[in-house]
């Protein structure tokens, strides 16, 4: 679990081998049925809102906690094979950044795109979120 928490904390600043997107880029994905990923808390869902689209699973907790092996256990629901285009989505594009980082240099995950600046962008942009009740 150390070696996870180490590779977690230093990946954050090497964004190499994923892509950033911006909303527009998100929705031409989501419009081909790209999978969307939402990693943030469930009071940020319901605070914020959800892009419509998107699955729900929590990666850090309000402490910023995490459990990969349970967290990667949900992922691979929707994500089946390490060449399946995602988009990963967060609050800001830092935790997003982290995770992103984590499955593209650790677990070699090919086709991995993150909401740049985060669901913050999405909303920027006047664009359609779910409150969740």
């Amino acid at each position: 679990m150390r070696s996870i928490f180490l590779i977690l904390t230093t990946a954050i600043f090497a964004f190499a081998d994923f892509k950033g997107i911006n909303p527009e880029q998100l929705q031409e994905m989501i419009d081909k049925n790209i999978t969307v990923i939402d990693i943030r808390t469930p009071p940020e869902w319901k605070e914020i809102g959800t892009i419509s689209t998107s699955k729900k699973i929590r990666f850090f907790d309000e402490k910023g906690q995490y459990d990969v092996k349970n967290w990667l256990s949900k992922f691979s629901t929707h994500i089946k094979d390490k060449n399946q285009a995602f988009v990963l989505v967060c609050r800001s594009g830092n935790r997003t950044g982290t995770v992103g980082n984590f499955l593209s240099k650790q677990l070699g995950y090919k086709n991995v795109y993150h909401l740049q600046d985060g669901i913050k962008s999405w909303i920027r942009e006047k664009r359609e979120v779910n409150k969740l009740n």
